[in-house]
């Protein structure tokens, strides 16, 4: 008897998700925890194992579906149900041998289709001038089954608006690529073309207007936000930092760190500094157990990093950052950044960060009044630095000053305890040798 499999909880407070990839075809065998498909789950995508050994027998989904908690995804008969029919008399073998010709014909089929369409596209192709040299669908759609392209991919196509099914792959056994959606964009912008998920008759009051659905992530997004704004009474401090010295320093020395693979920026440095800070700070390095009526003062630092991607803002955490050096953190955050823009990062990656820094100018800025990341109690926002004129020694002098954006949870730090923390930070970035000379 076959075993309905529903979505699970992949996350904490996972509610629903978009399926990015189903891995596994009808008539497949998997193995018990065998990854069956991708869905995003927030921030994150999350893979949904099996929860047993056996064959596909149905699969209720589709890629692009959203689908909740406790959905039915698939049904899998187990492998012991047919494993006792095998030793039986001999017309069992002869019912066994149909079933396994399926399981080699079953691959076939998507491919075949893809072979014959393939040099069918210059025939179609005058009555769809938008797509001259593309399929007008791909080759896994064409054979019923969802068409072949990563998570990172979808979301790319679902962002500029492409139907995956008038794209054709030119990856391995016909998969999508980043460039093929591109390419198709190109053709709809030389042709006069529109994305196929804009219809120009969809208008309000005033004019044209275009609809997308909210993704997982930008859901998630909001949810934390909000639970933010409605729990955190915050308070922001502003203040810079003379990075002048600083920069020198990493001038002289990025080409000797380049040669190595390490991009060294002003943002490792700042790092360090708010992990040694948390080190003589706790209070800011804690979280309120409200519950409970007590404070949780974490023995660890891990610092989140908020990263810029296509998706939205993802925080990834840099674990136990005080104990790395900093041609260690630019080779971590380098590895972080890259992992978030390639949505290759693990649900475990965003959990534990026990402070959060939010880098606006690397897009450009100076100050603004950061949503603390809660439970955490503060978050660090760095604006671009820029050169002003400074009073040093009763001499005005141009130098170059790092913009800081402070904001803390004012349930559990105060005012005095902020400012502390923040001019332990000043006082790091601003005799750059004390960071350098720091375990």
């Amino acid at each position: 008897m076959a075993t309905e499999v529903k979505v699970p909880m992949l996350t904490d407070d996972f509610e629903d998700g978009v399926i990015n990839d189903i891995f596994v075809s009808e008539g497949d065998e998997v193995a018990l925890d065998q990854d069956l498909m991708e869905v995003e789950a927030g921030k994150a995508n999350a893979p949904v194992p099996s929860p047993l050994a056996g064959r596909i027998v149905k699969i209720h989904v589709q890629t692009g579906d959203t689908v909740k908690l406790g959905t039915s995804i698939m049904d899998i008969e187990p492998v012991a149900a047919s494993a006792p029919s095998q030793p039986a008399a001999p017309s069992q073998p002869a019912a066994t041998e149909p079933a396994k010709a399926e399981a080699p014909a079953a691959p076939p089929a998507p491919v075949e289709p893809a072979k014959v369409e393939t040099p069918a596209p210059p025939t179609p192709a005058p009555p769809k001038p938008a797509q001259p040299t593309r399929a007008p669908v791909s080759p896994a759609a064409s054979a019923g089954g969802s068409v072949a392209a990563s998570p990172s991919v979808r979301r790319f196509a679902r962002e500029v608006g492409v139907d995956l099914q008038h794209v054709q792959g030119s990856g391995h056994g016909a998969r999508i690529t980043r460039e093929d959606v591109l390419e198709l964009v190109r053709e709809n912008n030389k042709n006069g073309g529109a994305p196929t998920q804009t219809d120009p008759q969809d208008t309000d009051d005033f004019g044209p207007v275009r609809y997308e659905a909210t993704t997982g992530m930008r859901r998630a997004i909001a949810k934390q936000m909000l639970h933010s704004w409605n729990t955190v009474p915050r308070v922001t401090n502003f203040d810079d930092a003379d990075v002048t010295e600083l920069e020198h320093i990493r001038q002289s020395s990025k080409a000797d760190y380049a040669s190595q693979g390490v991009k060294l920026t002003s943002m490792a440095f700042l790092i360090k500094s708010v992990a040694l800070a948390l080190k003589a700070h706790p209070a800011i390095n804690a979280v309120l157990d409200e519950e409970n009526k007590r404070v949780i003062y974490k023995e660890y630092v891990s610092i989140g990093i908020a990263v810029d991607s296509e998706r939205g803002l993802v925080v990834p955490s840099l674990r136990n950052a005080d104990k790395l050096s900093i041609p260690e953190i630019a080779r971590n955050l380098s590895t972080l950044a890259d992992s978030v823009r390639s949505s290759s990062f693990a649900l475990d990656d965003l959990k534990g960060s026990t402070f959060t820094i939010s880098n606006l100018g690397a897009i450009g800025g100076t100050y603004s009044t950061p949503i603390v990341n809660a439970p955490e109690v503060a978050i660090l926002l760095v604006g671009r630095s820029r050169k002003m004129p400074i009073v040093v020694d009763d001499e005005v002098a141009i130098r170059l000053m790092m913009p800081l954006s402070l904001s803390y949870d004012h349930k559990l730090v105060d005012g005095g305890t902020a400012a502390r923390f923040l001019n332990e930070i000043i006082g790091y970035l601003e005799a750059p040798s004390r960071l350098l000379l720091a375990p």
